[in-house]
């Protein structure tokens, strides 16, 4: 596919994707969900991508949906573009490969679902959260009302929700609703040393972390467990030998991919 939105650099196991509409503060639109749809099984499916980065160009993350597309909506428009953009982040949220977000600055109402949609969240001290949504009167689209309670709780979401109020780097830290915030300088190198230390762990255990964990939380605490389990022991059929044989041998593992 020829992307024009979407620029990828690929380099020591990572892959740098950067959402590229700067004269529209990245704001996303059709174009954006296909090549998104076409995005992630490719990079998916490439044995030297490890771990992946999403960051945006200029001084947004992504600054919303596309309203201009959006204005002409009907109802059943406006339901299956919910319905697709809900799909097309599941599918990052279910990709096997950890995916972290590097918030350059605006993350706005589809910027910040597509932000809940990877693993977690580095920002900018100059990033600005928020789900402003009801100033339009209507709601998130992309599974906000469904992500946002599940990561920083229901109290926590329904304000963010409710006063569509936009809130900076540190509160968005408080919250949990971001793990690491640096200098705008740093947060490309910063995203990048947590994405190579990722990539050097055991890839079988990397990405059953990230589908026991993810499964986990939807179900209950029991049936969780026994996910965790089933995955520890397949392990042993598989990385688990190399990894501990290295580390009573005192050497670096040597993963097989």
């Amino acid at each position: 596919m020829d992307y024009q939105i979407l620029k990828t650099s690929v380099a020591d196991g990572i892959a740098t994707v950067t959402v590229s509409r700067p004269q529209a503060l990245n704001a996303l639109n059709s174009d954006f969900f296909r090549e998104m749809d076409a995005l992630i099984p490719e990079l998916g499916g490439r044995d030297d991508v490890k771990v992946l980065i999403i960051t945006g160009e200029g001084k947004a993350f992504v600054a919303g949906a596309d309203i201009a597309e959006m204005v002409r909506m009907t109802r059943a428009q406006g339901q299956e573009f919910s319905r697709w953009g809900q799909q097309t982040f599941r599918s990052l949220e279910l990709l096997p490969k950890p995916v972290i977000a590097a918030v350059n600055g605006f993350a706005l109402g589809g910027g910040c679902e597509l932000a809940l949609a990877c693993d977690f969240r580095i920002a900018s001290s100059k990033a600005k959260f928020g789900q402003p949504e009801v100033n339009l009167g209507v709601i998130p689209g992309y599974a906000a009302t469904q992500r946002l309670p599940r990561l920083i709780g229901l109290g926590n979401a329904l304000y963010l929700l409710l006063t569509a109020e936009l809130i900076g780097a540190e509160e968005a830290l408080r919250m949990g609703l971001v793990q690491k915030v640096v200098e705008p300088d740093a947060l490309l190198p910063a995203a990048s040393e947590i994405a190579k230390t990722i990539a050097s762990k055991g890839p079988q255990a990397v990405q059953n972390v990230k589908r026991v964990a993810r499964q986990g939380i939807l179900t209950d605490f029991a049936a969780g467990c026994a996910l965790e389990s089933e995955a520890f022991g397949s392990l042993f059929e598989g990385e688990a030998a190399e990894g501990m044989r290295a580390f009573l041998e005192k050497r670096p593992p040597k993963w097989g991919g």
